[in-house]
C-alpha cells in the first residue's frame, strides 16, 4: 500500500513499528513503513515512490511521527559483482534506533 506524507501526518496518532530505510543505487533512499495497517511505501502525490538523498533527510522528514524502530536495509549484489550466479542473499540490516519497551 502506498501512502503520502500528508496522509501519514493526518492519521490519528500514527505509530510506525518499524521504519525501513532502503538503500538504493545512485545514493537514494526510500521509506518502507510497518504499522498497525500493515506495510506502507512512502510515495509522492503522483503515486511515485518518494526518494531521499540521505538516510538523515528521510529520518528528519518523519521526525514528528512515533517511530519505534529504524533500520537501514542495504541489499547486496555481491555475487553478481564478482561474476558468480545471482542468489538470494538477505540484505544487510543496520539498526539505527529502537525505543525501549
Amino acid at each position: 500500500m502506498r501512502i503520502t506524507l500528508n496522509q501519514l501526518m493526518n492519521l490519528e496518532q500514527p505509530v510506525i513499528e518499524l521504519l525501513e530505510i532502503i538503500s538504493l543505487e545512485g545514493q537514494h533512499y526510500m521509506a518502507r513503513l510497518h504499522g498497525p495497517d500493515g506495510l506502507m511505501l512512502l510515495s509522492d502525490d503522483k503515486g511515485q515512490t518518494r526518494l531521499f538523498r540521505s538516510a538523515w533527510q528521510l529520518q528528519d522528514t518523519l521526525s514528528d511521527l512515533d517511530v519505534r524502530e529504524t533500520q537501514i536495509v542495504h541489499p547486496s549484489a555481491y555475487h553478481e559483482m564478482v561474476g558468480m550466479e545471482p542468489t538470494e542473499i538477505e540484505p544487510m540490516r543496520i539498526q539505527v534506533q529502537r525505543q525501549r519497551s
